[in-house]
């Protein structure tokens, strides 16, 4: 169930950028636009391979794992020499297919990473298959306790036990530091920033100067930051609006409502902040 909802998510995530491609473009430009289009799907594809691929290495490496777990639960009402080496065997192989999964969890993330493309849902399941990582050593650690209370020390693999359970916390610690880096970064590359004041206001924090808009030194702390991604219309809270920044046209719209009050609309995120990051509004 879980690979279908990840196929489903990455088909999703990976065709919607097909979909502007076949928007874009005139008649002339058609040929090269279906060749592109192409490459690009080519590309999508062998992306969902290999993602795919990961992510059946692990669910067998889960599947593999409970097959042991459920061997060493027969072995464990057995006795002598066999059953204990038994155990022991399908103890290490446990381990080491712990240790593999680990790898292959975070290959998965760094393929997902590097790919540019973000879904939530396959982020979901890289965190499902995390879980899953927790409760599995989790239970490998109560039946090695189990094996201890009954006098069936397994020495050897205590101190593997102990090397995976730290190579899982850092594994996550990593997961963690990439992420806010991750999120910083994005948050810093869709962050802009407007100001609304009246001429006074303005100049009194230096973004208006001599008649022109953030020249020199000014006041950073008067504007609010905001996503672009996110927000596409600023209430500029007032009847007179002048608009100090450049921005190209088109890409926005200034619209009053029944009291005369404008709000900024802004049609195209991208091409709006393209001159500028900056938004400066002189009301009255």
């Amino acid at each position: 169930m879980m690979k279908k909802v990840f196929l489903f998510a990455l088909m999703a995530t990976l065709m919607c950028g097909c979909n502007e491609t076949k928007k874009s473009g005139d008649d002339a430009e058609q040929a090269g636009a279906i060749e592109e289009l192409q490459r690009e799907n080519e590309q999508l594809r062998n992306e969902q391979d290999e993602l795919l691929a990961t992510l059946n290495e692990i669910e067998d490496g889960f599947r593999e794992i409970n097959e042991a777990q459920g061997r060493m639960t027969i072995d464990r009402r057995g006795e002598g020499a066999d059953a204990r080496e038994r155990l022991r065997e399908n103890m290490q192989y446990i381990q080491e297919t712990m240790a593999q999964n680990a790898e292959l969890i975070e290959k998965l993330r760094t393929r997902l990473r590097e790919s540019g493309r973000q879904s939530e849902q396959l982020q979901h399941t890289i965190e499902n298959l995390m879980a899953q990582m927790e409760q599995k050593t989790t239970e490998i650690e109560q039946l090695r306790n189990e094996l201890s209370a009954k006098n069936i020390r397994i020495t050897e693999l205590e101190e593997q036990t102990a090397n995976l359970n730290q190579d899982l916390s850092t594994l996550q610690e990593q997961n963690q530091q990439q992420d806010q880096t991750i999120n910083q970064q994005d948050r810093q590359i869709n962050a802009a920033w407007y100001a609304l004041g009246t001429k006074r206001e303005l100049k009194d924090h230096n973004i208006l100067k001599s008649g022109k808009v953030l020249q020199g030194d000014f006041d950073a702390s008067y504007f609010t930051e905001i996503d672009i991604r996110r927000v596409n219309q600023i209430n500029l809270n007032s009847k007179k609006v002048e608009i100090l920044t450049s921005h190209p046209a088109g890409s926005y719209t200034l619209e009053r409502d029944q009291n005369k009050i404008y709000t900024l609309y802004i049609n195209d995120a991208q091409q709006f902040w393209s001159t500028s990051k900056y938004l400066v509004v002189q009301v009255k």
